[in-house]
């Protein structure tokens, strides 16, 4: 079994080490293809006008001078020797939750393009609460809970995983796997004006609307949240 490993927080990024580590043990093949710098929030841009350089940092690890999306790509088309069994995108640091994140997100759109070469794909991202670093240790472990619970279920070509970690105190309980529907209200898009001719964007995530049962509405309340879309 080979795992395609790719993110949008950079090919550095403490949340790729740790889905490395998570994807080891399932896989007996793991490729990085990740790119060069931070991409968050890029959504489903991809390179055609211009080159994109690429970098061999170790065997199966290279650092794309492009896109999540452009990652998916280049690994499927020119630097894997075979088409792997599963592409994995994270461990993003931050949520993305939601129809509106789902469009925004490059860690989504990584695993999006793999869905459009109908393989099996998961975005894993881990919401953050303001003024709090991420244990990535427990983080590993968590996907890998919700990874086997995914495997468990059929994915039809065209289908794709998203993976939200909740970001619980230390002392509570320990999170549960819970499969539900993606949050369908948008986030609240306001501006603040800062001069006569610009804004800054003071919209508020952890105070975004949802519905209960929804996939914010999971995450929020402490445990995983798990939503399988179709493309």
């Amino acid at each position: 079994m080979i795992a395609l490993l790719t993110n949008d927080d950079g090919i550095e990024a403490e949340g790729l080490a740790s889905l490395r580590k998570m994807a080891e043990e399932f896989f007996d093949e793991v490729w990085l293809v990740a790119p060069a710098s931070q991409m968050s929030e890029i959504g489903h841009r991809v390179t055609t006008q211009e080159p994109i350089r690429f970098e061999k940092r170790e065997e199966k690890i290279f650092a794309v001078h492009g896109t999540p999306a452009d990652c998916t790509r280049v690994a499927l088309a020119h630097l894997l020797p075979q088409k792997p069994d599963w592409v994995l995108s994270g461990i993003n640091h931050g949520g993305n939750l939601g129809r509106h994140d789902f469009v925004i997100s490059g860690t989504v759109a990584a695993v999006r393009e793999a869905a459009f070469a109908d393989l099996p794909g998961v975005a894993f991202s881990h919401f953050l609460k303001q003024g709090r670093e991420p244990n990535w240790e427990e983080a590993r472990e968590r996907c890998a809970t919700a990874f086997r619970e995914i495997l468990k279920d059929e994915l039809a070509p065209g289908d794709l995983w998203t993976v939200n970690l909740p970001h619980p105190d230390p002392e509570g309980p320990e999170p549960k796997v819970v499969f539900c529907d993606h949050e369908k209200h948008p986030l609240e898009v306001i501006y603040e004006e800062v001069s006569d001719d610009e804004l800054v964007y003071v919209g508020d995530y952890h105070e975004r609307p949802r519905v209960p049962g929804s996939d914010v509405s999971v995450c929020f309340g402490g445990d995983v949240a798990v939503s399988k879309i179709r493309v």
